[in-house]
């Protein structure tokens, strides 16, 4: 069975949907085991004690550099044994150390069809564009900003009256729907990955 680390900063909408999945049998063979946050005032962390896992609040300000934090959050996810980690809304840029320590075995959601408006604001730089078309990725984290090898993606139309809220909250929904089914994939070994090609069996 994967056991299963999430790392969020906010409401936890995308923890929620992997923790439904979870409760519906429906992740591979995964196992959720500890959502760990930046912030005390977390939504996933009240997500996370709804569902019956463990909640951990790691807060920057109690380390001395940012890759003192990681190392702590690192430290948390070995001794929970966690083979995966997801990001779901992690607003920290991760140390080298701890890309590196679980390459490979690291996924994140971004609210962009990548490689197109990496980093924040996703669906605001789509709309500043002119796209047409945005939506939703999930891929492996790599040492980039959102560069990562992509596992899955799903497309939303962008609408001519379109504001930056009212296409988050279309790109949300498929966000709900791609996160769970990409750690179905991985947690069920389907996933392989050959240099920048994710290729699912």
């Amino acid at each position: 069975m994967t056991r299963i680390g999430v790392l969020a900063s906010g409401r936890g909408s995308n923890f929620r949907a992997l923790c439904e999945a979870g409760r519906r049998g429906d992740l591979g063979g995964g196992q959720l085991a500890v959502l760990a946050s930046d912030q005390e005032d977390a939504g996933a962390l009240d997500v996370a004690r709804e569902f019956g896992i463990e909640a951990l609040a790691i807060l920057p300000k109690s380390y001395p550099s940012r890759e003192a934090h990681d190392a702590a959050v690192v430290e948390a996810l070995a001794a929970r044994q966690v083979d995966l980690v997801c990001l779901a809304g992690y607003m920290r840029i991760l140390s080298a150390g701890f890309v590196n320590r679980f390459r490979g075995r690291m996924l994140n959601i971004h609210p962009a069809l990548l490689p197109s408006f990496p980093g924040l604001h996703g669906q605001r730089q789509a709309l500043e564009h002119g796209a047409k078309v945005s939506g939703a990725t999930v891929h492996f984290v790599d040492a980039g900003c959102d560069t990562g090898p992509i596992i899955l993606q799903a497309a939303v139309p962008v609408l001519e009256d379109d504001t930056e809220e009212s296409l988050s909250a279309r790109i949300l929904k498929e966000e709900h729907r791609i996160c769970p089914e990409a750690v179905k994939l991985y947690c069920a070994g389907r996933l392989k990955l050959e240099g920048r090609r994710v290729r699912i069996s």
